[in-house]
């Protein structure tokens, strides 16, 4: 079967995914490559990593894997440079990265553990950025890149204090970024999921589950394949006149509380 312009919107396309051995980095890699577009995939998990790698190759698609830690400047430095070395030029990026301490009140968490979530959240994304917009300018012709943050940078969530200040961080840098490199053809934007069906929340148990589709007006979780869309409509052409922007993927979390009683006993969740 041939391929199309839209099935394969991002032919010809280089994309760098951050966080992508398992979760929602790995769909989004795989909806990369299924749109047409070289990926270079990275995480600090090297057997992970190349078992995403793999799959992609074997549907198809081309897929570089490069172990690497986002919060180490050369790392990331050496990612981006080995993108742009094994396929010529990056276009797109989507730096997925989330970090924090266990949840406790804002008074019991380790100075120490509140730094590592900072260090992951906001230098590693700031990093990501720096050197992926290096590489795009240098090829001239733009590119797009998104931010993993989360509903709960932009609402506050009680005992998370270093997720939060992590998230919201990247949120600030989101819209900066946007700002410095508009007229320059690249775009920056976030998406802000809210609960998302990852292993996170299915090895947690059934009733984390069923008490996070409850925290959704929409009383579902939603699923990482609806990330990875919002990513690649974020990437791709349909949304040229988008930057700066923060994207909810929360079920209708933020758009205000709805109380448990309008749930009615016996609705399908």
């Amino acid at each position: 079967m041939m391929s199309t312009p839209d099935s394969e919107p991002l032919a010809g396309r280089v994309a760098l995914v951050a966080g992508a051995s398992r979760g929602i980095g790995a769909v989004t890699a795989g909806a990369f490559a299924g749109a047409g577009a070289a990926v270079v995939i990275a995480a600090r998990d090297a057997d992970a990593l190349e078992k995403v790698a793999a799959g992609i190759r074997e549907r198809g698609g081309q897929a570089l894997a490069v172990p690497a830690d986002v919060a180490d400047e050369a790392s990331v430095r050496k990612l981006v440079d080995q993108a742009v070395r094994s396929f010529g030029r990056l276009d797109a990026a989507f730096n997925n990265v989330s970090a924090g301490p266990l949840p406790a009140p804002l008074a019991d968490i380790d100075p120490e553990e509140f730094d590592q979530g900072i260090r992951a959240n906001i230098r590693g994304t700031f990093l990501g950025m720096k050197y992926e917009i290096q590489a795009m300018l240098t090829t001239g012709s733009g590119g797009a890149i998104v931010n993993m943050a989360s509903v709960a940078g932009v609402q506050g969530v009680a005992n998370l204090a270093a997720y939060v200040a992590g998230k919201a961080g990247i949120i600030g840098l989101t819209k900066v970024a946007a700002l410095d490199y508009a007229d320059q053809g690249i775009r920056v934007n976030v998406v802000a999921p809210g609960p998302i069906r990852t292993y996170h929340i299915e090895a947690a148990g059934e009733e984390a589950q069923r008490q996070a589709a409850l925290s959704a007006p929409m009383r579902r979780m939603g699923e990482a394949r609806e990330v990875a869309a919002a990513v690649l409509w974020l990437c791709s052409p349909q949304s040229a006149f988008i930057t700066g922007a923060t994207l909810p993927l929360d079920g209708g979390q933020t758009a205000g509380f709805r109380p448990p009683q309008m749930y009615r006993q016996g609705e399908p969740m």
